[in-house]
Order: C-alpha cells, then structure tokens, then sequence
C-alpha cells in the first residue's frame, strides 16, 4: 500500500468517477485506474462499486476511506514538522482562490510571498465556491480566497478588503449621457452575468433584487473577460469586480460607479477550524493580511 494509491482512491471516493479524480491527481485515467486496482488486489476487496454513471464506495472502501484520511493526514503533518525543523520558512502551501479573483490577484500575491520566501513552494488552485469549502474541509487546501462569508465550525474567516462591482458598458450606451446612473435606471437593461455556481453571478442578481427588480439576463459566462467582450459586442451590460477593470480602457466599454447605495462584494480568507498551520501556511496567511493593508 503507498502513499500516492490512497491519494488516487481518497480522489475517486470524493468524484464518484475515475476520470474526474485522474483530473484532480494531474494523472492519466488509466494509471489512477491500475493503481487502485493493484491496491483492490492487495487488499484482497473490492474497494468501488463500479456503476454505468458513478463509482460508489464498498463496505471494505468505507472502511478504508476513513483510515486513508487519516494515514494521510498524519503523513502530511510529519513532513510539516520535520521541515520546521530548519530555522528557514520552506515546504508547500495550498492556496485556493475563486475564478473572479485569481487572475487579477494572484500574480502579485504569488510575486511578493515568494520573493519574501524562496523556499517555500506556493501552489495554487482556481476553482469556484464549493468546491474549495469542499477541498478546505478535507485538509487538501491551507487556505482559500473567496468573496462570501461561510464562517462556521468547521470553517474559520476573517475579511481582507471590500471592493466596488462596477457597471460595464459598451460605447454608446444611452445611460452613459447621465451624470448619475442609479439602480432604477437598470431595471430595463439586459445583464451578461456568471454562470450559476459563480458567487459574482448571485451578487449582482441579489443587488439587482434589493433594487426591487429582476434582470432580464441575456447571456451567462465563466469568465469575467468573456462578459467584458459580451459587453463590448452590445449584447448587454454587467457588473464587474473593480479588480477587473481594464486599464487603459478599450474604446468600447465604458466602466461607471453607480450612484446610492453601491454594490460591493467582500473578500474573505478562510481554513478549516482544527488544522495545523506549517510555518509556510503561517507565513502565507500573514502575508495576505499584510498584502490586504490590515
């Protein structure tokens, strides 16, 4: 039995799919699949009841999921500690952070933490909301960045910054001859917003509904550049997180502050309640502090 074989069974038992779980341990399917066969083999049980549309763990795959967490889990801690044996910060830290946010801050998060911490290796992992609560909970990630508070007791947070959602516009628009453009002035609009699933998507519907209307919603995306260029095209108008303002601006959008109350969105730094921080994880966690001007 071997470290990485758990990894890959640990991965199935999560996706209830080979190919998913492949996807996750950056493995070919056909290997995940002969490793867990080998460990089957080992164990003499079958570990997954293996359906058309879903593989469904055994009583003997219980069994073992729950002590494969926890082998797991103790290993992890053992290279922590033992890389902390050194006076110097090094070892790996997992970062995951929302689609809505990654491209426009990790860059200088990454920049900034690893010039100040040359030996520790940053890895980083864009995926939306649930999934990274998901991976938080299972020890798979140190810390993720998010735009939602989801404090809990098994999930600590604490805010970083607040930032404007901004109207986009493409060039022309008529609302763009107004000095101030108010929420009332929306209700007719047609919006280019994110997918469900996309917290950025529910924030603007939920500004929108405090406003006492619902938009008339054209086109959704999964990407705040792919909206931006439905915005450009004249199919709609959106709301955008300032931290994904184009600069310079292209002649065919047009970004605008909307007038009262505006709509914002917070983000927040989150980790599983009862897990122990390496000093990489620390040194991390205070340098996103740090980085957010707290």
């Amino acid at each position: 039995m071997e470290m990485h074989q758990l990894r890959y069974f640990l991965a199935v038992a999560k996706t209830g799919n080979f190919s998913r779980a492949a996807e996750e341990c950056h493995v070919a399917q056909p290997s995940l699949s002969q490793q867990i066969l080998k460990l089957e083999d080992e164990l003499g049980e079958p570990l997954f009841e293996r359906l058309r549309s879903r593989a469904v763990l055994t009583v003997a795959g219980e069994l073992l999921r729950k002590r494969a967490e926890t082998i797991l889990k103790e290993a992890e801690q053992a290279r922590r500690e033992v890389g902390d044996l050194n006076g110097e910060i090094r070892g790996k830290v997992t970062l995951g952070v929302i689609p809505t946010i990654a491209p426009y801050l990790l860059p200088s998060i990454a920049r900034g933490f690893i010039k100040s911490h040359p030996r520790v290796e940053l890895v980083m992992h864009e995926e939306i909301t649930p999934r990274l609560l998901s991976s938080l909970e299972s020890n798979e990630l140190d810390l993720a960045i998010m735009s939602q508070p989801f404090g809990s007791s098994r999930i600590h947070m604490h805010q970083l910054f607040t930032e404007e959602l901004l109207l986009v516009l493409p060039a022309g628009h008529p609302l763009l001859k107004k000095t101030r453009i108010s929420l009332d002035d929306l209700a007719p609009e047609k919006f280019i917003l994110m997918q469900e699933g996309h917290c950025l998507g529910d924030q603007a519907l939920q500004f929108c509904r405090e406003g006492g209307f619902h938009p008339q919603i054209t086109c959704r995306s999964a990407q705040v550049e792919t909206i931006q260029g439905l915005v450009q095209a004249g199919l709609g108008v959106s709301l955008i997180p300032a931290m994904a303002r184009k600069t310079p601006c292209p002649r065919q959008l047009e970004y605008r502050s909307i007038s009262g109350k505006k709509p914002t969105r917070s983000i927040t730094l989150h980790w599983q309640a009862n897990r122990q921080f390496s000093r990489a994880a620390t040194a991390l966690k205070s340098y996103l502090d740090r980085f957010a001007g707290n």
